[in-house]
């Protein structure tokens, strides 16, 4: 009966986090399938709408890391809510925007919200839920933010067609809100890292003051850890379709659907990474193995011409490979995290993330201009092998967390 109320505790808490993000991760996909009618009714440039999303991803950055802070302070409940209504209240007046500078303030408030969800989510899982299911939560956060990603297109093009992209961003808006005012009210379920107890009693050890925990060699490590994960993940997203067209010679409908091969079994990786790696401890030594394989992988489709099918065969089996190792790199971090600080290292080494996605494709892109497509896949395996020798530095000395009851 205990494990059949533990269960129902930990499905409904990953229901309700998983749910905030998917919103997030819709969000920032939900404006580029609108950008042909907001340039017909705003004037606006192409490029001046990419800038859209370029600001909402560069306000998320710069506010994750206060955002985190915020967590610790306040508590991670109250902030996610507010994130959340923050992007649906944006949305909901960009839907009603005449002009095009009154939908890039809006842009930069929801992306002032969305920097809540990682340090929010992380330190709510931290004291929410039970160690032995920590993988899977893990496994099951990531994938609910592919989710996000993968259903906006489709769902913004389809309610634009219904009514206008007024419309679809009206039901984003009010999406995030209903999402935001349900978690709010889920006190019993999301509990709070701050309020975590030793399990001997008394009062919890202080947190680290910022300055030195930001800068321990483990903390800064899993940062360059998560910037050079997004850079192999980025060139892939972004460039590779290019690649494979230069270098390979296939047809854009192929390379696209070579790219849509690796993500979804990167995120059907993501769900076997979750149980695996709740059965080992060593969480750096598969993450390591994934990423060799993944370079060993990857490399060859620079280095031979092959025919279609054996390239998406090799990024489906890459896509796998890659999405089994998020959930043990997310435990990494956890193991170096002081109870109490979770907001503040999430925040902050997460936010590698967003700068490793915005370095790659200008780099990798710069190959495919130089006359050298090839060598798009030799830089990704790179990168890969780089992870790899950031795992032993972070891998120090876990912090002690107390274990969560069911």
């Amino acid at each position: 009966m205990a494990e059949l109320a533990g269960r129902g505790r930990f499905a409904s808490v990953m229901g309700l986090i998983g749910s905030g993000h998917a919103v997030s991760h819709l969000y920032l996909l939900a404006l580029p399938p609108l950008f042909p009618l907001l340039q017909a009714d705003l004037g606006a440039s192409i490029t001046e709408l990419a800038l859209l999303v370029s600001l909402l991803n560069l306000a998320t950055v710069g506010a994750q890391f206060p955002a985190g802070m915020l967590v610790d302070r306040i508590g991670a409940r109250p902030v996610l809510a507010g994130g959340l209504v923050l992007m649906g209240i944006s949305f909901l007046v960009m839907s009603q925007a005449s002009s095009y500078w009154t939908v890039m303030a809006m842009a930069a408030f929801a992306g002032v919200g969305n920097s809540v969800f990682h340090p929010a989510n992380y330190a709510i899982m931290n004291a929410s839920v039970d160690e032995a299911r920590m993988g899977r939560a893990y496994s099951l956060h990531n994938f609910t933010g592919n989710v996000g990603f993968m259903s906006a297109p489709v769902l913004m093009v389809l309610l634009s067609g219904l009514t206008s992209w007024r419309g679809a961003l009206l039901f984003a808006g009010v999406l995030a809100v209903v999402v935001g005012l349900v978690l709010w009210s889920a006190v019993s379920l999301l509990r709070d890292d701050r309020a975590v107890v030793p399990s001997g009693g008394g009062k919890p050890e202080p947190a680290p003051a910022t300055a030195g925990l930001l800068t321990s060699a483990p903390v800064l490590t899993m940062f360059m850890f998560y910037v050079f994960i997004a850079m192999s993940t980025g060139g892939m997203q972004s460039i590779s379709v290019a690649a494979l067209v230069a270098h390979q010679g296939l047809d854009l409908e192929t390379a696209v659907w070579t790219l849509e091969i690796f993500l979804v079994c990167a995120a059907a990786g993501v769900l076997l990474g979750g149980p695996l790696a709740d059965r080992t401890r060593r969480h750096g030594l598969l993450a390591a193995i994934a990423l060799g394989v993944s370079a060993f992988l990857i490399a060859p489709v620079g280095a031979f011409q092959m025919p279609a099918m054996l390239i998406a065969l090799l990024f489906a089996v890459y896509g796998v490979v890659q999405g089994t190792m998020r959930p043990a790199r997310d435990l990494m971090t956890r193991a170096i995290t002081p109870a109490g600080a979770t907001g503040r290292v999430f925040g902050f080494v997460t936010g590698g993330l967003n700068i490793g996605g915005a370095i790659s494709p200008v780099l990798l892109g710069w190959l495919v201009d130089m006359g050298h497509p090839e060598a798009v896949f030799y830089a990704i395996g790179a990168i890969l092998l780089l992870c790899v020798t950031t795992v032993g530095v972070a891998r120090s000395r876990p912090a002690l967390r107390p274990t969560v009851a069911e």
